[in-house]
């Protein structure tokens, strides 16, 4: 079986407070990309429920030899909790074509876990309901329950609590990717060695359409971030020049993307970026999805 596991954006991402337990509180429009990896499942050997679930094989490779490739992975992770959970052993072959740049708040690892979730309940029949699956993405990271139903979704909570978000139409976004990525677990504890919220942010209210207007895309991380990394404030800058309707850093970083209504603009803008994107990480043109793709992801033009 082959399946895709798209990037998301945050369209805005504000901290609204802390657990005891540490995790925060977010509300946040997450946007899937069409910007996907692609992870190859394959069953080398029989399913069984009689044999002790520890004897299941998993085996994961990666045509990118960064990507750790044993159980620190997410992908690898997730395929041994469904066998763990159904109770089969089973010998499991994962090869996966990272297209996505780790460290970059795109959601990567998350994503490939939650295809691997819902693969292996596919080539397996287990038949488990999409709130199950849900439920064991938590368990595995707090961004992957938003990549099983892998639609446009105001995310609260530490990010288990979604609701779909209708937007009408589409967008074309570029995102750029530096060469170093950022620590998600540094970027909050930075947030939080900076003070934190210092008053709630105000309820964010979108437009008719769904889309936020451009005073409302925040980022509240970038506050902690930016002043570590001049280089992202410098991109961001130079989206807004290039006529994006919004420039903001996704996630806790390193990417930062720019908005833009169609390709072609999408497409011009990416091309004046090009001389100094080549020094310093990667552009794709890409555009918005209403749900992951079955079969072939759509066009991504990278630079």
């Amino acid at each position: 079986m082959r399946v895709f596991a798209p990037a998301k954006v945050n369209l805005f991402l504000r901290i609204l407070g802390r657990r005891e337990d540490g995790y925060h509180l977010l509300d946040s429009l997450m946007l899937p990309v069409s910007l996907c990896d692609e992870i190859r499942i394959r069953l080398d050997g029989a399913v069984s429920a009689e044999h002790p679930p520890a004897s299941a094989q998993i085996r994961l490779s990666c045509d990118n030899p960064r990507i750790p490739s044993d159980e620190t992975n997410l992908a690898y992770r997730a395929a041994a909790l469904v066998c763990r959970e159904a109770g089969l052993t089973a010998r499991i072959s994962l090869h996966l074509v990272k297209r996505i740049p780790a460290g970059a708040g795109l959601g990567g690892g998350s994503s490939d876990a939650a295809a691997v979730l819902k693969g292996l309940n596919s080539l397996l029949k287990l038949g488990w309901s999409e709130a199950r699956l849900c439920e064991l993405g938590l368990r595995l990271g707090a961004d992957v329950p938003f990549f099983i139903p892998c639609q446009p979704a105001r995310v609260t909570g530490i990010g288990e609590e979604l609701r779909p978000a209708g937007l009408v139409g589409r967008r074309w976004l570029v995102l750029v990717a530096p060469a170093f990525g950022v620590s998600t677990p540094w970027a909050y504890q930075r947030f939080d060695q900076l003070g934190g919220m210092t008053v709630p942010p105000p309820t964010i209210s979108v437009s008719a359409d769904g889309w936020p207007p451009p005073v409302a895309c925040v980022n509240d991380l970038e506050r902690a971030v930016l002043p570590a990394h001049p280089l992202l404030q410098q991109l961001k800058d130079m989206l807004l020049r290039s006529q994006a309707e919004v420039a903001l850093m996704s996630g806790s970083g390193s990417a930062v993307f720019g908005l833009f209504g169609g390709k072609e603009a999408a497409r011009r803008a990416a091309d004046s970026l090009r001389q100094t994107v080549a020094k310093y990480g990667r552009v794709f043109v890409v555009e918005s999805l209403a749900a992951a793709p079955c079969s072939n992801p759509p066009e991504v033009r990278s630079v």
